[in-house]
């Protein structure tokens, strides 16, 4: 008998318990999700810069021109409609795409650079859907959107 009355007494306590655990785990998931998306981003740009200096680099007379190697990076973000595989909500930023030093242009100095680094710097910005609101709550220097940035150095062959 005794047993039967507390069970009357602890009705509903599994709504309540999952009402008051359901906003957590529910900022969990999307956090986990929203933060995947960032680092999806992230490694985008990364092996799309990766890309543009290899293609830069290659040994090639003329080399390649800063807009070439640019063309690289919009082609490794982009599929061939023209669709971003970068995600951002609320904007549709495109990559800004920044090559170091500027690749001769010319037959005559083709072996100029044999020595010297190529440097290419892919920076995105990302906006957060959920999070960025979120996360200025907390922390007053953060901004929304957030600067990605992926940089890549390598040698002439």
């Amino acid at each position: 008998m005794k047993a039967l009355k507390l069970k009357r007494r602890q009705a509903g306590t599994e709504i309540v318990e999952f009402a008051i655990i359901l906003p957590l785990l529910l900022l969990v998931m999307f956090g986990v999700m929203e933060f995947g998306l960032v680092l999806y981003d992230k490694a985008l740009i990364t092996n799309a810069s990766r890309e543009a200096a290899r293609s830069g680099i290659a040994y090639k007379c003329p080399a390649l021109t800063t807009q070439q190697i640019t063309d690289v990076v919009t082609h490794y973000t982009e599929d061939t409609g023209g669709h971003s595989f970068l995600v951002s909500f609320g904007s549709s930023a495109t990559p800004v795409v920044t090559v170091t030093p500027t690749p001769p242009a010319t037959t005559i100095n083709c072996g100029a650079n044999l020595s010297a680094p190529l440097t290419v710097t892919v920076t995105y910005s990302y906006t957060f859907l959920v999070f960025g609101n979120l996360i200025s709550l907390f922390a007053s220097d953060f901004t929304n959107p957030i600067n990605l940035s992926a940089t890549t150095v390598m040698y002439y062959e």
